[in-house]
């Protein structure tokens, strides 16, 4: 008898372990189309710039093309908003579904729009209006996948499943990365500039439509359904601001950490080829392998912490970040050798990596079921839209205005500033809103 409740019970927490699985999977799949439409216009910036801007020097199209990725990131505060609040109200999967159809609406009017010499000035307009719709999408996933990946995750491994946020974060970002490869090797880099960057929005329409019919059967979370009081309690503004405190420490975790992963991702492909001569060709196949084990470490990280906590991996980015970043950047920007860049951008990632397996549910951790979307997702998007989207138009102005080292010192100063808030925070495991 005894044997037979234990094979039940064995048997329970298989079926729950697998059905926690497949549920990672349905909303990670789901993020990766989200970031790869997101992070495609960063990897096509370089052949697209001429389309929607004047012909002129290069630096001044990309800062352009720069502000524009920046102007998405004014958005994503009013996204993690609209979306946190709807996440808290009417659930985590109805907002999953919404932000990846908006994410599809953006990228097919990147992909449609003419360029300048057809329309003029209504081109880079509708850029911007197709970021803006992108920028809402992003705000919103973010707060509503880190928030549904912490609670649908089994205890004890809520660092490990929340981790894959950003792994497929990451390899939404790879997929961009690769596609750029495969069109390098079948188009004229002439085809780039005149059509060929268009197919890889086309392919991020179609892929974000067939997650929109996939988030449908998701599982809804448990804690959602638990939350206490009706929706009138969730996910307002009145209710988030009885917790300052979690606020302004999710603004402190964020700071360093955003800054520090846009320096080392997004711009480091425009730094190697405009500062250090790389060819661009050869640049995306080090962003590639770079990214890729990156995006390894980040479940290994994630899994780390569950074992030892998240404070000591956020204490570990805090250092490396503050005391490396300008050795780092230096090396970078004055070597030609791919291998070298290889390894100094590898390097950075590795220290970012103490900041981005973790973030998500550290976040996760501070705030009660009823407005965790709204809480996550808020104060995260306003410091991202402040720090993280201006990183790299700030770092090619700074190029232009000749004091390109300068740069290097503020992402130094913003991962002090997150050093000091890590350095006073509590564990945030041991005391989980996740565990009440």
């Amino acid at each position: 008898m005894s044997t037979e409740v234990h094979s039940r019970d064995d048997a329970a927490r298989s079926g729950g372990e697998r059905r926690v699985v497949a549920n990672v999977i349905r909303g990670s799949i789901g993020n990766l189309i989200e970031w790869y439409d997101w992070y495609a216009y960063t990897a096509f910036s370089v052949y697209f710039a001429a389309a929607f801007f004047p012909k002129g020097d290069l630096t001044a199209q990309l800062l352009n093309t720069a502000a524009v990725f920046a102007v998405g990131f004014l958005m994503r505060p009013l996204g993690g908003w609209l979306l946190g609040r709807y996440a808290d109200r009417f659930g985590r999967r109805a907002a999953l579904t919404f932000s990846v159809t908006l994410m599809a609406c953006g990228s097919l009017l990147i992909a449609l729009t003419p360029g300048y010499n057809t329309i003029g000035l209504a081109a880079p307009l509708m850029l911007v209006l197709a970021r803006l719709v992108q920028g809402l999408s992003v705000g919103g996933e973010y707060a509503t996948s880190a928030t549904y990946l912490s609670e649908v995750a089994s205890a004890g491994k809520r660092g490990f499943y929340s981790s894959f946020q950003y792994v497929t974060l990451v390899a939404g970002q790879l997929t961009a990365l690769g596609v750029q490869i495969v069109l390098l090797q079948v188009l004229s880099n002439d085809q780039m500039e005149s059509w060929g960057w268009r197919i890889p929005f086309v392919i991020g329409a179609v892929g974000a439509l067939i997650v929109m019919w996939l988030r449908r059967g998701m599982d809804e979370t448990d804690s959602y359904k638990a939350a206490a009081g009706g929706t009138e309690s969730r996910g307002t503004l009145k209710a988030l601001l009885q917790y300052p405190k979690e606020c302004l420490l999710v603004v402190g975790l964020t700071l360093g950490g955003t800054v520090a992963f846009y320096t080392y991702t997004t711009y480091l492909q425009k730094y190697m080829v405009a500062t250090s001569g790389i060819e661009k060709g050869t640049v995306a196949w080090i962003n590639f392998l770079a990214l890729l084990v990156f995006l390894c470490l980040q479940p290994l990280a994630g899994a780390l912490s569950d074992r030892i906590g998240r404070r000591s991996l956020l204490l570990a980015f805090g250092v490396g970040g503050t005391v490396l970043t300008v050795p780092i950047m230096t090396l970078l920007g004055s070597t030609k050798n791919p291998v070298a860049a290889f390894g100094l951008m590898l390097a950075g990632l590795v220290i970012v990596t103490g900041y981005t397996s973790i973030n998500a549910i550290v976040k996760a951790e501070l705030f009660p079921a009823n407005i965790r979307a709204l809480g996550v997702g808020l104060p995260y998007a306003l410091t991202v839209a402040i720090f993280g989207g201006w990183s790299e138009p700030l770092a090619l102005w700074l190029k232009q205005a000749g004091v390109e080292q300068a740069y290097f010192w503020y992402v130094s100063g913003c991962v002090l500033i997150s050093l000091l808030v890590y350095l006073r925070m509590r564990e945030t495991s041991k005391d989980s809103h996740l565990d009440r």
